[in-house]
C-alpha cells in the first residue's frame, strides 16, 4: 500500500506487527529481531492488526514518543499516523504513546517486555549492534503482566529492595532479584533476560540469577567489580503511579468544536454515558478521569475536524493541567475499539439483532428470545459453551443445602429447584469429564436472607470446596440472575419465592394467592420467578400462573409460545396441587381478576424486534497489594497470559469469572470476589451488581471458561514451568567450569558457578550477523562499552568453530554417528540458522519454545530433527 501525495513507504497489509521509526522525518522499517526495544531520543510508529473475534480484522496504529525526543521528531510522527490512517480507509483506531505510560493496549504487543535504550538515530545509537558483547548496562525491570526495562545508572543507588534489575555484560545476563520481589516479577525478569539472550545475543549469552546474595557469592562478585561496593542499605522499592478503577470510573464527555478561532470545550454529560450522546456530524472528547483521554471522530464531521484530533486532545491535555504522557486514542465513528464501548451503559451496532450479551428493547416488553442448541456440541466446540454459558449438558449429579442457623442442612431431593428469597443454599454439581469428576459449586443468595447466613453460604462453600479437593468452580448467584447452566441443571422445574423459606419451622404463613411468571422454552432455559400478584405484573408475551386457594391458573399472553405453554404445565404441578385451569389473555373469567385485586394496565403492546449487544470479553490482572484497587488489561489475551502466580478477571459482560494461579498471592486470592464485586461497582458503564462471579482454580477450568481461548491447551499446566523450574532449566547443559570477563583489567579465573545460578543458553543458535535497526543506517556502537572475551568452554548449543551453525542438510534426518563432531542430537534445531529455523517450523525460536514440551518434540520429529 503506497500513497503518491504522502511520504508513506510500502506498507503491507498483513496480521501482526510492523515498526518503523522516524529517521529524517520519514518512515524507515525496523528489523523484527528489534521489536520492543526502543531509543529514548527517537519515535516509532506501530502498526498492529489482529483478528476481530467476530471476523475481519482489528487494526491499531500507535505512535510512540521517545522521551528525548525533538519536536520535529514527535510532529513528524503525528502527521504520519494521520496520512497513514487515510490510507488505511480511516478504520484504526489511533493511540498516543508516552515512553513510560504506554497503555495496556501497546504493552499487550510485547509479550516479552519493553527495552529502553539511552540514544538514538541523531546521536547515532543503533538498535541491534554489529558487535552484541561489546555492552556494559543496567536495566531496571518494572511491571507483572506489562514488563518495561529502563536503562539506569551502573550504580547500586539504581536499585531497590522491590524491583527486578538485569546487568548486561554482553556474554553475561546477571538478574538481581529485589527481596520484595514477587514471583510473576521475577518470572517477567527472566523472560525478558531469556529473550534479549535468544534475540540480540543469538543464544550466546549465559544468564545468572540471584535470588538470595548469600547463596550467589560469585555471581555477587562480578556485580561488586562492575558496580563497586554497595554502602549502606538499599532504598525501598516505589510503587507505581497507577490509576486505580475508582479514577477510571470517573468519565465525562465534551462536545469539542472552534469558535472564532478558538477551541471550544463543552461538557454535555457524565458517568453512566449513553450511545445516543455521540452524533455522527460531531467530534467528542471523552476524559477518563485523566487517565486517558478518547478522541471520537463521527463520520459526518468535517476533514478539517479530523485531521485535528491529536491537536485538540493535547490542547484539551494542556487546558486541564494534566501529565503531557497521558494516553491519548483516537476513534473512528463506526470502528470504537472495547475499551471505549465498554466506557458507556449500552452499546449496540446499527442493524443487529443477534449475537452475546445483554438484551433490550425500545419499547415496554423485554423480552429474551431462547434459543436451542445442540449440547452434544459443547465438548467439540469450546466456544459454544462459551457463547452458551454451558459448563456441560446439565446431565450430572446434584446436591443441595440450605444454611439453618449458619450450617449446611440438606435439603429434600423432592423439592430440589424450589429456591426461597429468605434463604440461602448450596448447590453442588458434579459432571464427569475425561473419565473424572469435576465440580461446580453455586452459591444462591435470597433477596431477603440476612447478612449473617450471606457470609455463612461463602464460609461453608470454602469447607465444601475443600472436602473436594480445592478443584470446584464457585459461582456466587444472586437472586433472579441465575447464569444458564444453574437453569439448565434443575431441567425446566426452577421455581423462585419471592419471601419466605423452606425450613420446616416457618416464622409466618405463605401467602395464599401467589402470580409466577414462566419463561423458558424446553428443561434447559426455564424459569418460574414469583412476581407480585398483581394485574399490572403480566406481560403479553409469556405465561404466568395464578395459585389460589381453589385452582391454579395458566394465563397465556398472546405473545407467548406452545413450548412456553408445555414448560408452563410442568411448573404447575410444583407450585400448587390444585385443579389447572388454562386461559387464554382476553378471555379471562372475573375470580381471575379478583385474585388479582382487579383489573389494571400492562405491558401488552406488539412485541419489538429485539437488539443484542456484543461485548468482546477482556481479561485484566486483578491486584490489591498497594491498598488501592488496580487493574491491568491484557489485550487480545490467549492461555499464556494465565500466570500460575496471577489472579485474573474475564469479563464476558453476562458474567465475571475469577481465575485463580496455584501460586498466587494468599491475600489477593482471598480477597478475589471483592476484587470482582469492585471492578463491577467502579465499571463506567454502571454495571449490574448481581452479576454472576465465578470462581476458577488453575488446572480446573470449565468448558464455559476456556472456550473464550483461542485453542486452549489442556495440557499446559502440566508442561507450563514454574519460575523455578524455568531458572533450574538455565543449567540443563554442561557445568560451567570457567567464565573469564574482562572487568577493568580484573578477571575471574578458573571460578566454577553453579549451574543452577549460572548457566548457557543450549536453546537458540548464534546469528551470524546483526542489521542495524533502521535499515538504511551505518552501524554504531555504544561509547560506553567494554570488551568481554568468551569461556575457552563453549556449551553443548555451540560446537567448537564458534559458530554453531549448520545448514538443514546436515542435520535433518541424521543419525547420531552422522552428525558433526559436538552437535547434541537432542538439540538439532539449536544449530539451524535463524533463517532455516523459521522456514522449517513456521515460528520464530521464541515461539517454538513457548509451546508444551510434547508439541516441540512432536514438530522436531515431523522435520527430521528429532
Amino acid at each position: 500500500m503506497t500513497d503518491g501525495d504522502t511520504n508513506l513507504p510500502s506498507i503491507e497489509r498483513k496480521l501482526g506487527l510492523q515498526i518503523w521509526g522516524i529517521e529524517n522525518m520519514k518512515m524507515v522499517p525496523v528489523p523484527e529481531k528489534a521489536y520492543g526495544t526502543f531509543f529514548e531520543g527517537d519515535c516509532y510508529i506501530i502498526l498492529h492488526t489482529r483478528r476481530s473475534p467476530r471476523g475481519g480484522s482489528a487494526v491499531d496504529l500507535h505512535y510512540w514518543i521517545g522521551k528525548d525526543s525533538s519536536r520535529d521528531e514527535q510532529g513528524a510522527a503525528a502527521a504520519l499516523v494521520a496520512q497513514l490512517d487515510a490510507a488505511l480507509g480511516r478504520s484504526a483506531v489511533q493511540h498516543r504513546e508516552a515512553q513510560g505510560h504506554e497503555s495496556e493496549t501497546f504493552r499487550s504487543c510485547f509479550r516479552s517486555g519493553i527495552v529502553y535504550k539511552k540514544g538514538g538515530v541523531a546521536s547515532g545509537f543503533k538498535h541491534v549492534e554489529t558487535n552484541m558483547y561489546n555492552i556494559k548496562r543496567l536495566l531496571h525491570v518494572k511491571g507483572k503482566k506489562h514488563v518495561s526495562a529502563t536503562e539506569v545508572a551502573l550504580s547500586w543507588d539504581s536499585f531497590n529492595k522491590g524491583d527486578v534489575f538485569l546487568l548486561d555484560l554482553g556474554k553475561v545476563l546477571i538478574q538481581w532479584n529485589g527481596p520484595s520481589c514477587s514471583i510473576a516479577e521475577k518470572s517477567r525478569g527472566l523472560a525478558l533476560a531469556r529473550s534479549i539472550r535468544d534475540s540480540e545475543r543469538g543464544g550466546r549469552a549465559q544468564i545468572g540469577i540471584i535470588d538470595q546474595e548469600r547463596e550467589c557469592p560469585e555471581l555477587l562478585q562480578i556485580m561488586r567489580m562492575v558496580l563497586g561496593e554497595r554502602r549502606g542499605e538499599l532504598r525501598d522499592a516505589t510503587p507505581d503511579a497507577t490509576a486505580d478503577e475508582l479514577q477510571k470510573a470517573n468519565v465525562r464527555l465534551y462536545h469539542v468544536y472552534e469558535k472564532d478561532n478558538d477551541l471550544v470545550v463543552q461538557e454535555i454529560a457524565t458517568r453512566p454515558l449513553t450511545q445516543d450522546l455521540l452524533q455522527h456530524e460531531d467530534c467528542y472528547i471523552l476524559d477518563q478521569g485523566g487517565f486517558k483521554i478518547y478522541v471520537w471522530r463521527g463520520k459526518a464531521s468535517s476533514p478539517e475536524e479530523k485531521k485535528a484530533a491529536f491537536t485538540r486532545a493535547v490542547g484539551f491535555i494542556q487546558a486541564k493541567g494534566y501529565p503531557s504522557s497521558t494516553n491519548v486514542e483516537v476513534i473512528n465513528d463506526g470502528a470504537e475499539s472495547a475499551m471505549f464501548k465498554q466506557l458507556f451503559q449500552r452499546w449496540t451496532e446499527k442493524n443487529e439483532t443477534q449475537g452475546l450479551g445483554k438484551v433490550y428493547t425500545t419499547g415496554k416488553i423485554a423480552k429474551v428470545e431462547q434459543v436451542k442448541f445442540d449440547t452434544t456440541q459443547l465438548h467439540a466446540r469450546p466456544e459454544l459453551a462459551a457463547e452458551q454459558r454451558m459448563v456441560d449438558d446439565a446431565s450430572g449429579e446434584i446436591e443441595v443445602w440450605r444454611i439453618e442457623d449458619l450450617q449446611m442442612q440438606p435439603v429434600n431431593p423432592k423439592t430440589y429447584g424450589q429456591f426461597y428469597g429468605g434463604d440461602c443454599y448450596l448447590v453442588l454439581y458434579t459432571y464427569l469429564r475425561s473419565g473424572r469428576p469435576h465440580y461446580v459449586l453455586y452459591m444462591w443468595q435470597g433477596r431477603h436472607a440476612s447478612v449473617d447466613e450471606i457470609t455463612a453460604c461463602a464460609l461453608n462453600a470454602v469447607e465444601l470446596d475443600k472436602k473436594h479437593g480445592d478443584e470446584a468452580v464457585q459461582v456466587r448467584v444472586t437472586m433472579g440472575k441465575e447464569p444458564r447452566h444453574f437453569l439448565a441443571i434443575f431441567k425446566g422445574k426452577l421455581v423462585i419465592y419471592e419471601g419466605g423459606t423452606s425450613r420446616a419451622q416457618k416464622s409466618a404463613p405463605e401467602p395464599a394467592i401467589r402470580l409466577f411468571q414462566v419463561r423458558g422454552t424446553d428443561e434447559v432455559n426455564t424459569k418460574a420467578t414469583e412476581v407480585p400478584a398483581r394485574a399490572s405484573s403480566l406481560n403479553s408475551n409469556d405465561v404466568f400462573l395464578l395459585s389460589t386457594s381453589q385452582v391454579c391458573y395458566l394465563w397465556c399472553g398472546k405473545g407467548c409460545s406452545g413450548d412456553e405453554r408445555e414448560m408452563a404445565k410442568m411448573v404447575a404441578d410444583i407450585v400448587s396441587r390444585r385443579d389447572k385451569h388454562t386461559i387464554l389473555e382476553g378471555q379471562e373469567p372475573a375470580e381471575f381478576w379478583e385474585a388479582l385485586g382487579g383489573k389494571a394496565p400492562y405491558a401488552s403492546e406488539k412485541r419489538f424486534q429485539e437488539q443484542i449487544t456484543h461485548y468482546q470479553p477482556r481479561l485484566f490482572e486483578c491486584s490489591n497489594q498497594t491498598g488501592r484497587f488496580i487493574m491491568t488489561e491484557v489485550v487480545g489475551f490467549c492461555q499464556e497470559d494465565l500466570d500460575e502466580d496471577d489472579v485474573m478477571l474475564l469479563d464476558t459482560w453476562e458474567e465475571i469469572f475469577l481465575w485463580v494461579g496455584k501460586a498466587s498471592n494468599t491475600q489477593e486470592r482471598n480477597e478475589a470476589i471483592a476484587s470482582a464485586k469492585e471492578y463491577l461497582k467502579t465499571h463506567p458503564a454502571g454495571r449490574d451488581l448481581a452479576t454472576p462471579i465465578i470462581l476458577v482454580k488453575q488446572g480446573y477450568e470449565p468448558l464455559n471458561f476456556t472456550g473464550w481461548f483461542n485453542a486452549w491447551d489442556p495440557y499446559k499446566w502440566s508442561d507450563g514451568k514454574s519460575y523455578e523450574e524455568m531458572k533450574n532449566s538455565l543449567g540443563d547443559i554442561s557445568a560451567i567450569s570457567e567464565i573469564k570477563v574482562d572487568l577493568n583489567n580484573l578477571s575471574l579465573n578458573k571460578r566454577s558457578l553453579s549451574m543452577t545460578n549460572l548457566a548457557g543458553s543450549g536453546t537458540a543458535s548464534a546469528s551470524s550477523e546483526y542489521k542495524s535497526h533502521f535499515s538504511n543506517s551505518n552501524n554504531h556502537s555504544s561509547s560506553n562499552s567494554s570488551n568481554y572475551n568468551s569461556s575457552s568452554h563453549s556449551s553443548p548449543a555451540m560446537v567448537p568453530n564458534g559458530e554453531g551453525v549448520y545448514s538443514r542438510e546436515v542435520l535433518m534426518h541424521r543419525t547420531v554417528d552422522e552428525l558433526p563432531e559436538g552437535v547434541d542430537p537432542t538439540k538439532k534445531e539449536c544449530y539451524l540458522s535463524d533463517a532455516d529455523f523459521h522456514d522449517i517450523f513456521g515460528k520464530s525460536r521464541d515461539e517454538f519454545y513457548q509451546m508444551p514440551k510434547w508439541k516441540q518434540q512432536n514438530e522436531k520429529k515431523q522435520f527430521g530433527l528429532f
